[in-house]
């Protein structure tokens, strides 16, 4: 098992920092906690679930500054894979989603619902890409059960648990048996949903769970990281019948060609400073679209 210090300090900084980046934009912008939801009668015949990647999240330091009170300036690669399946999509991913408060109401989240010391979080400020209340997972059953003809769903997740690990303890969760805690947490969570999305909303339809890109392909520690925390993730969809779409091998080639930097081969969103963003551009998000067509093998 790779050092737990690394895996928490680097791979899974993939969803760091979205609540507080999503706060202080809403305190300058002074937003209200009244959603203008655009779609809250939406209806697709692909569901997608997830934390700030599949929301298509960009920091308020790029340039255009995102509109937050407009999901529509937010697009991920579910929206770009809708338009290359010809699918109608509702995205349903949060930003700062974890394992656990995507399954269960009141859960600590990263920054979806809630965050580390506070009951508030990005869904407090700003409306998601669809209206619901409770969890993720409360809306994608009842989504399922009453749209029949869904025909695909694509689900990231994990990151942020470990993330919270390393901001809850000590050491910042480098002793194995934390790490070995932040697996179990996200086996179980993760095959629970999976679970009800099969037995409980009678979904027979794919699901495709895709994994992490990693931060750097030239730094040995860092794919190794992001390796073992894939490992996971792919490892309990397929133990629940779910089709694991690359996103690490997604990212390799485009980022080793330019040196093994993802944000040198233009995946990542850059900065007024030149450098970028943890969460991926519009080209990285065409990447992890084509990473879940080649998994459905469309």
């Amino acid at each position: 098992m790779p050092a737990t210090s690394t895996i928490v300090r680097r791979s899974l900084a993939l969803v760091a920092a979205v609540f507080v980046v999503a706060l202080v934009a809403a305190v300058a912008a002074g937003a209200s906690s009244a959603w203008p939801f655009h779609r809250s009668h939406a209806h697709g015949t692909y569901l997608a679930l997830g934390d700030s990647v599949a929301f298509g999240y960009v920091p308020p330091q790029a340039v255009p500054t995102p509109d937050y009170n407009d999901p529509h300036s937010f697009v991920g690669y579910p929206e770009l894979l809708a338009r290359r399946l010809h699918e109608h999509v509702v995205n349903a991913s949060c930003p700062g989603e974890t394992t656990a408060s995507m399954l269960v109401a009141g859960a600590q989240s990263n920054g979806c619902e809630n965050s580390l010391g506070s009951p508030v979080g990005y869904r407090t400020f700003y409306p998601l890409h669809v209206r619901y209340r409770g969890t993720q997972t409360q809306y994608a059953l009842h989504y399922l059960a009453f749209h029949r003809d869904t025909r695909l769903i694509t689900i990231d997740i994990g990151a942020n648990d470990a993330l919270l690990c390393q901001e809850t303890t000590a050491d910042q969760c480098t002793s194995p048996v934390e790490f070995a805690g932040v697996t179990a947490q996200i086996t179980s969570n993760l095959g629970t949903i999976l679970h009800d999305l099969r037995l409980e909303a009678h979904y027979r339809g794919p699901i495709v769970v895709l994994t992490y890109y990693s931060l750097s392909y030239s730094d040995p520690a860092q794919i190794q990281s992001t390796q073992a925390l894939d490992s996971v993730i792919a490892g309990t969809a397929t133990a629940n019948g779910a089709t694991v779409a690359d996103g690490f091998g997604a990212f390799q080639a485009p980022s080793l060609a330019a040196g093994g930097d993802p944000c040198a081969a233009g995946l990542l969103v850059k900065l007024p400073d030149g450098t970028c963003n943890i969460h991926p551009s519009r080209a990285g998000h065409r990447l992890l679209a084509r990473a879940i067509v080649e998994a459905l093998g469309t």
